[in-house]
């Protein structure tokens, strides 16, 4: 067996519903799944995004594992984005703060960031060559 691909990246909030409307702006996209818990609030919400839809879901911290970190740490997932200058950026703005700041990794265009999100989730973003091009190969000519 081998790993096929991204499906679900989940990441945690006290705060379901804010966390929602924060990516909601930052993505400008609305989320298209909804379920709430047992008091009504928003449990877990879900977006699709990106060139293969990838789901980002936003789980209520209360149903953590026990022991989950409360911290930002551990692995850092990375999308690609097209400007990592104008990203970064816009997520400092938006509240995001710097955890790994913009990392070029030799010479051939792999660049990375992390910051830690206002509710406590690493995101990485990054300029990947390497995306770019099988991407390009599997869209039709």
């Amino acid at each position: 067996m081998s790993l096929r691909g991204f499906a679900t990246l989940n990441i945690w909030a006290d705060d379901v519903a804010a966390a929602t409307a924060w990516y909601a702006e930052f993505l400008g996209v609305e989320a298209y799944f909804m379920r709430p818990g047992p008091d009504g609030r928003p449990a877990y919400t879900e977006f699709r995004i990106g060139d293969y839809q990838g789901e980002l879901g936003i789980i209520d911290r209360r149903y953590g594992p026990p022991g989950a970190a409360s911290g930002p740490g551990g692995a850092v997932m990375h999308w690609h984005v097209d400007d990592l200058d104008a990203t970064v950026a816009r997520l400092k703005a938006m509240g995001a703060t710097e955890y790994q700041p913009i990392t070029p990794h030799g010479d051939e265009g792999f660049v990375t960031a992390s910051v830690v999100d206002p509710f406590g989730n690493l995101l990485g973003v990054m300029n990947n060559p390497h995306y770019l091009d099988v991407l390009s190969s599997r869209k039709p000519a």
